[in-house]
């Protein structure tokens, strides 16, 4: 299972990308890609957009791929398409798909929604006190699907909206709240 952590906004309610934040636990950044892996990605990619060039130093070390997502400002459906469209000529049957701004997410979370289904078909996310939420697992079938609907800052909420997707709760995990101010 491959991991996708979409890292590309500006952050303007931040103050800055979040990509950037650091709290009293460390780097988002980092944790994002900390749970991936230790949730049972063995390969993160991460989609960096506003200010890359000062985000990429911070991966060095991590051993994830990095791409940029040049229409980021569209929008976390820019970042999405990007993530996806670069493992296109990969191998793996899914991808977990989660987001740099939520700090409370723990690796147990994305173990939870692996296990919930693999294989290209499998369709998952977190849901937290039966609020649908991130991480998502996408099978490689969804994939185009997703590009396809992945506008603004909808992400593949259009797409999933239709389709019959295993929800996962993790409410005695996280909070699944994504952070937009400091």
């Amino acid at each position: 299972m491959e991991g996708l952590l979409l890292a590309a906004g500006a952050g303007r309610r931040m103050g800055g990308p979040k990509a950037l934040v650091h709290d009293e636990s460390g780097s988002w950044l980092a944790r994002g890609v900390s749970n991936l892996r230790d949730g049972g990605c063995s390969q993160v990619t991460i989609v960096l957009g506003a200010e890359a060039d000062r985000v990429r130093p911070l991966t060095a070390g991590l051993d994830v791929s990095i791409v940029v997502a040049g229409d980021w400002a569209e929008g976390m459906g820019a970042s999405l398409r990007a993530g996806l469209r670069s493992l296109s000529g990969s191998t793996v049957d899914g991808v977990v798909v989660s987001l740099v701004d939520l700090p409370d997410l723990v690796p147990e979370v994305v173990a939870r929604v692996i296990a919930a289904g693999t294989g290209p078909a499998a369709l998952a996310r977190a849901s937290y006190d039966g609020r649908p939420g991130h991480p998502v697992l996408l099978g490689r079938e969804h994939w185009a699907g997703v590009v396809g609907t992945a506008v603004g800052d909808q992400g593949a909420r259009a797409y999933l909206a239709d389709r019959d997707v295993t929800l996962v709760e993790c409410g005695d995990l996280a909070s699944g709240r994504d952070v937009d101010v400091r």
